[in-house]
């Protein structure tokens, strides 16, 4: 009962806040919904970490490392390398640099795609509060100043989409420059082992 009545303030609240509150809505579920998927990808990739050594032994043997010991970004660049190699020692450099890329740019995904949610969200409210404020003074030019309750009802939209969006948008940018910094970390621990594996090939 209590779930019931938390569900009905909500839609009360969309409802409130006009048509801008749909796609705000929308955006805000999407825009967590990759946040959560980064975060547990990026966990992943920071625990049971393998070191450039070993990397390099399971390189020279040709051995896949065991995924229910290592799940870092190292384990994953030699499983990747050890997948695409040749046999032949020149070749294979280029191919490691070429698998160290690829791994690189896959630690990107969706990371542009939730800062521009995040930074698209307070403009929808800004778009929701001229929206209300529209309403208002169409509500003015018939009415006047008279009708206060009708006055109100556009005032609500111009202030409910605009505090939406700066909660969507405030702990949004938080978690994409957060992201980014995980992203960033994990991109110099991939290169720094290519760089080492290079010389073990």
């Amino acid at each position: 009962m209590i779930f019931q009545d938390h569900i009905y303030r909500i839609m009360d609240y969309i409802a409130a806040g006009g048509i801008v509150m749909v796609p705000l809505v929308i955006m805000s579920v999407l825009m967590w919904a990759l946040i959560i998927n980064r975060i547990f990808f990026f966990r992943r990739l920071y625990r049971k970490s393998m070191s450039r050594k070993k990397a390099s032994e399971y390189v020279r043997r040709g051995e896949f490392p065991d995924t229910r010991k290592y799940r870092d970004a190292t384990s994953m660049l030699v499983r990747e390398f050890l997948q695409r190699r040749s046999g032949k020692r020149t070749l294979d450099r280029f191919i490691l640099d070429e698998t160290v890329v690829f791994i690189v740019s896959s630690m990107d995904k969706y990371l542009a795609l939730i800062g521009t949610f995040a930074s698209l969200a307070p403009l929808l409210g800004l778009l929701g509060t001229v929206t209300g404020m529209i309403t208002t003074f169409d509500i003015i030019s018939i009415f006047g100043t008279g009708n206060a309750r009708a006055m109100a009802g556009g005032i609500s939209v111009a202030l409910i989409t605009t505090q939406t969006g700066l909660v969507v948008a405030i702990p949004g940018l938080y978690m994409s420059n957060f992201l980014n910094r995980r992203a960033e970390n994990i991109k110099q621990r991939i290169a720094s082992v290519g760089i080492y594996l290079r010389w073990h090939v």
